[in-house]
């Protein structure tokens, strides 16, 4: 392959860059929007091999605005809200609803959603 990376489609220039990282060997990733932009096929193989990546071993750290790309790939979901930490979640404990609670400060929702859980 000779074509100019900008020349890809972005799901390309996307396994391009995370190529270019992944060759440095990372002991930690942090990706930011890493599926914004590109076709649902790509997606899934961009989730693919970021879960192969911590299943190696690699600490992953996804930043993303997209709730079912972050509950689909993360063990635990950091919220923040104002520049600050709102709420974490485990996997097994986090939902859409509850994200979203606590990342717009619905702090009434928010405390209905836990009493719910007890």
């Amino acid at each position: 392959m000779s074509a100019p990376v900008a020349l890809l489609s972005g799901g390309n220039q996307q396994k391009v860059v995370l190529a270019k990282w992944l060759a440095r060997k990372p002991s930690v990733l942090i990706v930011d929007e890493p599926t914004r932009g590109i076709d649902i096929g790509t997606k899934a193989e961009v989730h693919r091999l970021l879960s192969g990546l911590a299943d190696d071993g690699v600490a992953v750290l996804v930043i993303s605005s997209e709730l079912p790309e972050v509950l689909s790939v993360a063990d635990r979901i950091l919220v923040m809200r104002e520049g600050r930490l709102a709420a974490e979640f485990a996997r097994q404990d986090a939902s859409e609803e509850r994200i979203i609670a606590a990342a717009t400060a619905q702090a009434e929702a928010y405390d209905r959603i836990e009493a719910r859980r007890t």
